[in-house]
């Protein structure tokens, strides 16, 4: 996404984005930004090999939640080893809407739970897409020191840079 600094109407600077997609076949599409591009699932039948809109909303959240860590750590002098996160969206079928969604987020840490607790707090206050999505519908989740189980179980026998990542 493109960011452009705008001036709002109470003086403050705001940001906005960019974004350009287009429907590549009847099988999907592409969204480009900055040097970017991503394949998206816009097929009826559905894919497997890339994100659907509703999916593309859970990995916006995972994303802002990420980088929030990343933006405060340094100011809370906050050491981690690695950061995951999962979420489960809850979809209601008419009107069709997002109606819930619940995160799982891991901190590799030897912090404390003060701390940790501390740092939850600032995910849950100071992310632009996680304050936009919480105005929207309940979005609710817990934080966990080390490793989650679905990443223990990629590690078991790989020292490869995807397996921790």
């Amino acid at each position: 996404m493109e960011q452009v600094q705008h001036e709002s109407n109470d003086s403050m600077p705001a940001n906005e984005y960019s974004v350009t997609a287009w429907r590549v076949d009847a099988g999907g599409s592409v969204a480009r930004c900055k040097d970017g591009q991503i394949v998206l699932d816009t097929a009826l039948a559905g894919r497997t090999d890339t994100f659907n809109p509703a999916e593309l909303f859970l990995a916006a959240i995972a994303a802002c939640m990420i980088k929030g860590i990343e933006r405060i750590t340094p100011m809370l002098k906050f050491r981690l080893q690695g950061v995951a996160v999962s979420l489960v969206g809850r979809r209601q079928d008419a009107p069709p809407k997002m109606i819930g969604v619940e995160y799982e987020l891991w901190i590799e840490t030897d912090k404390t739970e003060r701390r940790l607790d501390l740092l939850h707090h600032n995910v849950r206050n100071f992310g632009t897409i996680f304050n936009t999505v919480l105005a929207a519908c309940p979005l609710e989740g817990t934080i966990h020191r080390g490793l989650p189980p679905w990443r223990r179980e990629a590690n078991r026998g790989t020292d490869s840079p995807e397996a921790r990542s």
